[in-house]
């Protein structure tokens, strides 16, 4: 059960601090993205850090302080219910894959650190 739940918080770590920097960046595909969904490019920057936040706190929960880990995930998992909705209020429906894929990685990772968390 550890290998799993290491496994897909790396990879959950790896797509969230990814995106955080396309946020951050002002990546093209970034600003039209949101531009669809109706969040005002001004929102972008406090947003890429809540999901560089929750990278952090997985890796931070993953190496020392897995009660982080398990806070980051949660975070996450809200985080991603919101812009699943943002994308079906807006009928942008087109990409909704990837805010559903980064749900699905936050939801899996949750699962696993509970999971793994009552074998501890």
């Amino acid at each position: 059960m550890f290998s799993a739940y290491v496994t897909v918080a790396i990879v959950t770590i790896v797509v969230n601090a990814a995106i955080a920097a396309a946020d951050f960046a002002h990546v093209p595909f970034v600003l039209k993205n949101s531009a669809e969904v109706h969040v005002p490019r001004s929102w972008i920057p406090p947003l890429a850090s809540l999901k560089a936040a929750g990278a952090a706190g997985l890796l931070i929960g993953l190496l020392w302080l897995p009660p982080l880990g398990t806070a980051a995930a949660i975070g996450l998992v809200l985080f991603y219910i919101g812009a699943v909705i943002t994308h079906v209020r807006a009928r942008v429906l087109y990409n909704i894959a990837f805010p559903a894929t980064f749900l699905a990685l936050a939801v899996a990772t949750l699962v696993l650190d509970l999971a793994q968390a009552g074998g501890r």
